[in-house]
């Protein structure tokens, strides 16, 4: 075969179809910024927000005397749900991180990622170590771990392999998450085509099934037994985004739906308030709106309020349990008049106004730095002779 028809056959394996790049070149339709997709995220992080500080079942949670069945008891049961944010996410990330790997190398996949997810992190990981340390010093104890080793392990992103604590508590998704790229990042080295995502769906759930009859926990670590069902629904609904619903695109759907809602029974069961019925109502819910931001005329949204809470959502998401609580607590300790839910409300309102400091002075900054060297760095220049 000659080497032009080589390279030909290579762009063809590696990006989308005549019609999925017609339709890629009208955004949003093709995988432009949905801003109904970032009104999703900010939803989930709601409902996770709401579980953290309304929704706990940790008995005294804000000190001896701030009960919160008590205080706001249609609050606490309502928000006694909101870790269903953390499935949501799950189901949004298969939907965008398709998106993300169409057209691209598994390299460009892989700098993406890397300069989204990293810089945020590792600035949220130090000021919690910060804000731990300050503490510390005066005389008081830390809610998060900050020695060295800790702190080296949490840098990773995968502190839980490498046997030390999460430095931020709801870091322990980003590890799920990074799993479910790695999984991408094998099927882009194949070529990603329409079929090959297809099959790719419908083989995960079945070998996560498998996982689960063997009571594999090698499997239950690389496959995502628990979540695999939440990526896949993700998945399938991007490809009716992008290439239109079908037959066999519902029928993904279903199969990963039905997948999902049989395995949610053991994270209800982790959660003593609530009951796998409303569980599964509520998590469908939400399905069925990113179904409609998908392939409704939402898919048009543009409102730029909706993208910008969209970009605040992963700064909050990270800060709000292990820099918000604190500083609600403070807020309690130091003004307890003021009573609980303006102290919540102050912790919460922190946080999302330092997500926005995050936003612009990192994820702005940091953020695109990093990936021009790291883009910059797949192809180095040959060193100048001296």
């Amino acid at each position: 075969m000659p080497e032009s028809a080589l390279r030909e056959a290579a762009r063809t394996t590696l990006r989308p179809g005549r019609s999925a790049r017609a339709r890629s070149a009208d955004a949003p339709d093709g995988g432009g910024r949905l801003a109904a997709i970032d009104g999703l995220r900010l939803l989930a992080a709601i409902a996770v927000a709401a579980y953290h500080y309304l929704g706990t079942p940790t008995p005294r949670f804000w000190g001896e005397h701030h009960d919160l069945p008590q205080a706001a008891p249609l609050l606490h049961a309502v928000s006694g749900y909101g870790w269903l944010g953390v499935e949501a996410f799950f189901l949004i990330s298969g939907f965008v991180i398709c998106m993300s790997c169409w057209g691209r190398t598994p390299a460009q996949f892989a700098v993406s990622r890397i300069a989204r997810l990293f810089p945020l992190y590792w600035a949220v990981v130090l000021i919690v170590v910060a804000m731990g340390t300050v503490t510390v010093l005066a005389g008081q104890r830390s809610g998060a771990p900050t020695d060295l080793r800790t702190t080296l392990g949490n840098l990773t992103m995968i502190p839980g392999p490498l046997g030390v604590d999460f430095t931020a508590g709801v870091a322990w998704t980003l590890w799920v998450e990074a799993r479910f790229y790695l999984l991408m990042a094998a099927l882009l080295l194949i070529g990603l085509t329409y079929l090959r995502v297809v099959a790719f769906g419908f083989l995960w759930l079945v070998l996560a099934s498998v996982g689960r009859e063997l009571d594999s926990a090698v499997l239950d670590e690389i496959l995502l037994s628990q979540y695999a069902g939440l990526f896949v629904a993700g998945i399938a609904c991007h490809l009716m985004h992008r290439f239109g619903p079908n037959l066999l695109l519902w029928l993904l759907t279903g199969f990963a739906w039905c997948y999902t809602l049989t395995v949610l029974d053991d994270r209800v069961a982790t959660h003593p308030t609530s009951n796998w019925v409303l569980s599964a109502s509520v998590l469908t819910g939400f399905l069925v709106l990113l179904a409609l931001a998908a392939l409704s005329r939402l898919r048009h949204l543009s409102w730029r309020p909706l993208v910008y809470a969209g970009a605040l959502t992963y700064p909050f998401y990270l800060v709000h349990q292990s820099v918000g609580v604190p500083v609600s607590r403070g807020v309690l300790k130091a003004l307890p008049s003021l009573g609980l839910l303006p102290c919540v409300a102050a912790g919460l309102l922190f946080s999302l106004l330092l997500a926005a400091v995050l936003n612009r002075q990192v994820d702005r900054g940091l953020g695109p730095l990093l990936r021009r060297h790291l883009t910059r760095a797949l192809d180095p220049a040959p060193p100048r002779d001296r």
